[in-house]
């Protein structure tokens, strides 16, 4: 006879299935058909390439990923401001998006790289989205515009590598003097200076919370 504890660990069991999401990460089916419908023929393929690489590149030493991805996305999507794609002067957009118009400006190729790594298995703690201030013509330049790049922490406290849409090489953060951070952000939270720990809540950033949750319709979750 079964005792009461082995009925109580059957629902827990069940209770554990019935919240876990039914998956995470890149639901490429849905999103191929996605793609199809929205933005048509050529969308759908980069969907799949997209698919292809990443699968393609599961178990390649973390920095080769890092490469992988950045080379992909700088060289299949095209720069252009949120003025021209989406008629709006400030607009970020899900991977879907950006993948179906082929195109997006700096917030959006981080964007995608973040979550394209993420399926690849790099933990969110050593991605981050890192606002700066890029100066234009070289470090020496005097001129300036804000600047969005996704840079990846080997470890807590170490020297950030730079994936940038602008520049394909991924260098080290003191390598791009021509770049001063301002803040960064993940799933996780908001940054400040080179704190490890979270400074404040993503509740902060009303874009990367909208992003997030049109993403899940589109067919990526974590």
């Amino acid at each position: 006879m079964s005792s009461p504890f082995a009925h109580l660990r059957r629902w827990i069991f069940l209770l554990c299935l019935l919240t876990l999401p039914a998956w995470s990460g890149w639901d490429f089916d849905k999103l191929v058909k996605l793609a199809q419908q929205r933005y048509g023929a050529t969308a759908a393929k980069l969907v799949a390439d997209t698919q292809q690489v990443l699968s393609a590149s599961k178990t390649l030493a973390e920095a080769e990923k890092l490469k992988r991805v950045n080379e992909f996305f700088n060289r299949r999507l095209q720069f252009q401001d949120d003025s021209t794609i989406w008629q709006q002067t400030d607009y970020w957009a899900t991977p879907l998006e950006t993948l179906g118009k082929g195109a997006g400006d700096c917030e959006d190729f981080a964007i995608v790289k973040y979550f394209a790594l993420k399926e690849l298995g790099v933990s969110a703690e050593k991605l981050r989205m890192s606002y700066v201030k890029a100066k234009i013509g070289g470090s020496n330049s005097t001129v300036t515009q804000a600047h969005m790049v996704l840079t990846y922490y080997p470890s807590p406290d170490a020297e950030p590598l730079v994936l940038d849409n602008l520049i394909t090489e991924i260098r080290p953060a003191s390598r791009r003097p021509d770049l001063t951070p301002v803040f960064s952000f993940n799933s996780e939270g908001i940054f400040t200076g080179s704190g490890v720990q979270p400074s404040g809540s993503i509740d902060r950033l009303s874009r990367w919370k909208d992003v997030l949750l049109r993403m899940q319709s589109d067919g990526i979750a974590f």
